[in-house]
């Protein structure tokens, strides 16, 4: 079995644990069991009919006497791309547009409130094949766009707000920037946030495509709850989680575009990690499949070139402040993950744990304040 053949570890652990053993693993792996969501028959229908996996969990969370619960569903979606990557572009972003209104559309039938979807979803993550000319035409305004105006009209119809991950091209200087839209159930356009963090690693060059974000940490206060977006490469920055949860997210959600031999032993733990030290909860997205290019690249790293990235892994996942998750989609297939949640988990889970409490800013704030001077000296002692 090869790596991209591989469905998800959850199945190959209730294929191969004893039933009596199998508890107590998931328990020890994924932390606190969720419950299944019972989903409407039309929507079960509607996936299988579509061909893409759907899912969905529920997280516990204790009754207060004095707060009324706080439950919304949130909606992730994974996909790959509909048509080849030299197919027209016009043509290639009506296609996914399609695939994705359809699946949106079950997301409704399943009471979704917010759904995300992966990083840049309306095109081929190309960023890694050293060509601009081509792919920066996938680039759109985020406030006015094709892309914006066609989820507007799905968040108005479904009630819905939306995270569109986009290429953002800023009409003011022409600057190019991997950007979330943010899309209030009414319709509107809330806000948009940029990617603060941009790899070079790898094949993931991204750096010559656009910049690193300028909107600081922002946070969208929705109808269902305040949420920020760490697009991506963000997730390995600790930090960038924190200061989104500093400044009030409930939810943060991950929309990325990973390949397997890069970033998988990481993926099941940066998204929880952030939840449990944030006390939030954290929605972690990416895309599947392997995406072909007509012309061949390579990495600065001495290997072959290569007409590919490897594949995405989807198993996308929502992890709670407790330190429990769902279960991940399929690494193979589309799908939707529908994800019952009580915001009042955020701060029992605080009022348990105290880590923002006992957290020491000012002596952080101190000390990175010195370490970013060029005079720095570490705080080593010798002998």
């Amino acid at each position: 079995m090869s790596g991209f053949e591989f469905e998800s570890l959850e199945k190959t652990l209730e294929n191969h644990i004893p039933e009596d053993e199998l508890t107590q693993v998931k328990r020890i792996l994924f932390g606190n069991s969720t419950k299944k969501l019972e989903l409407p028959a039309c929507a079960v229908s509607a996936a299988s009919e579509r061909d893409f996996e759907l899912q969905g969990h529920m997280f516990q969370c204790a009754s207060e006497q004095l707060r009324p619960p706080r439950r919304i569903r949130v909606g992730l979606i994974q996909n790959r791309i509909v048509l080849p990557t030299d197919a027209p572009i016009l043509d290639q972003i009506s296609a996914i547009q399609s695939r994705i209104a359809e699946i949106v559309e079950v997301a409704a039938m399943c009471d979704v409130n917010i759904v995300c979807f992966q990083e840049t979803w309306t095109m081929p993550f190309a960023f890694c094949t050293r060509e601009k000319e081509l792919w920066s035409e996938f680039a759109e305004s985020a406030e006015e766009g094709n892309t914006t105006r066609f989820c507007q009209e799905l968040a108005k119809k479904y009630n819905m707000v939306l995270v569109s991950p986009i290429l953002e091209r800023d009409g003011l200087y022409s600057t190019l920037w991997n950007t979330a839209v943010v899309i209030s159930n009414s319709g509107k356009v809330l806000g948009k946030t940029r990617k603060n963090h941009i790899p070079r690693v790898g094949d993931f060059n991204e750096s010559t495509y656009y910049m690193e974000g300028n909107t600081g940490h922002k946070v969208f206060q929705t109808q269902f709850g305040k949420i920020s977006v760490n697009i991506c490469f963000g997730r390995h920055h600790p930090l960038n989680w924190f200061m989104y949860s500093m400044n009030g997210a409930e939810i943060i959600f991950n929309p990325s575009a990973t390949v397997g031999e890069l970033s998988e032993p990481m993926w099941s733990i940066e998204a929880r990690n952030a939840a449990i030290a944030n006390h939030c909860y954290t929605c972690a997205i990416n895309r599947v499949g392997t995406e072909h290019f007509k012309n061949e690249f390579t990495s600065g790293d001495g290997k072959k070139a290569h007409h590919d990235l490897g594949y995405f892994y989807g198993s996308s996942y929502v992890a709670a402040p407790d330190g429990s998750r769902s279960p991940g989609l399929s690494r193979t297939r589309d799908g939707l993950l529908v994800v019952e949640l009580d915001l009042n988990l955020n701060r029992q889970i605080s009022d348990k744990w105290s880590f923002k409490m006992t957290g020491r800013y000012a002596e952080y704030a101190e000390e990175l304040a010195k370490a970013v001077r060029e005079d720095f000296k570490p705080n080593i002692a010798k002998e």
